[in-house]
């Protein structure tokens, strides 16, 4: 089986993510409206939730703050993004596919998986390859040049179970 090829995609920011995060915050604002407009004035539970509120607002402020351009890259067997952060044979799993805009996990070992949002307008010409990558399976260990020599391992023993 062939791995898709290889692709550059560049990741910026994006309108469907950044309203998807807004309308996000804007139910949970109208829940503690809501929540506060219904309860009594008790000062500590008043405090949490609006402490939490301004959490989830610094978070949303966080989330939506300016980046600088970076590019994801798919070689045939690992994605890769440049930047502030680089990463390099990472691993990527969809978490959110809406045809025309992508949530991505990207995740390396021993680091912190990056979430990145990826538009079709960003490049719609290299849209299709960059699904195909994304959706593809990890090459075969024969395909990445792994040893596929199984009788080297040994098989593991069952335990004789008593009739």
């Amino acid at each position: 089986m062939h791995s898709a090829p290889s692709v550059s995609y560049p990741v910026g920011r994006s309108r469907v993510g950044h309203a998807i995060l807004w309308v996000i915050w804007a139910a949970g604002a109208g829940c503690t409206v809501g929540w506060c407009y219904q309860n009594e004035g008790n000062g500590a539970r008043w405090a949490l939730v609006l402490g939490a509120a301004i959490v989830a607002s610094l978070a949303l402020a966080w989330a939506l703050r300016p980046r600088t351009p970076r590019a994801l890259h798919w070689d045939g067997a690992f994605w890769s993004l440049s930047g502030a952060r680089p990463m390099g044979m990472a691993v990527a799993a969809v978490a959110l596919d809406l045809q025309g805009t992508l949530l991505l996990r990207l995740q390396e070992a021993g680091r912190a998986a990056q979430w990145l949002w990826l538009d079709r307008a960003a490049a719609p010409e290299r849209w299709n390859a960059l699904r195909r990558a994304v959706y593809c399976r990890a090459p075969a260990p024969q395909d990445a040049g792994l040893p596929t020599d199984v009788g080297a391992v040994p098989a593991p023993r069952t335990p004789d179970l008593p009739a």
